[in-house]
């Protein structure tokens, strides 16, 4: 089993910038992919980022890439998410993920991942 547990949510100006924390405990040997999703009310939850176990790889979705920085330090644990020039539309509540499998690789659908945390609100004024 994998804990995960986010911060680093707030309110930020447009404009701004945002750093996001994902802490996971427990079975963090594994070393899974990771990812962040993010889900506003009424919309579908929405692929945000994901990185391999090692942190070689990185995915992004097209809302965010170019602005959005994901990255893992393994010997924390931990997972975090950059979020820079931050828009009105970047408000959501934002979720960490992992995947079951150890040494995997991200993917960008949310059903592969068999760990989530409980979510960080972000809200960006414009």
């Amino acid at each position: 089993q994998v804990q995960l547990v986010e911060s680093g949510g707030g309110l930020v100006q447009a404009g701004g910038s945002l750093r996001l924390s994902c802490a996971a405990s427990g079975r963090t040997d594994r070393v899974p992919a990771m990812a962040w999703f993010r889900q506003t009310t009424g919309k579908e939850r929405e692929f945000v980022a994901g990185i391999n176990w090692s942190g070689a790889t990185t995915y992004y979705g097209d809302a965010v890439k170019g602005r959005f920085i994901i990255s893992r330090d393994n010997a924390k644990s931990t997972m975090y998410l950059q979020g820079n020039i931050l828009t009105p539309e970047d408000t959501a509540i934002y979720y960490c993920a992992a995947r079951k499998e150890a040494y995997s690789s991200p993917s960008r659908n949310e059903g592969d991942y068999g760990y989530w945390g409980r979510g960080t609100q972000v809200t960006v004024s414009s």
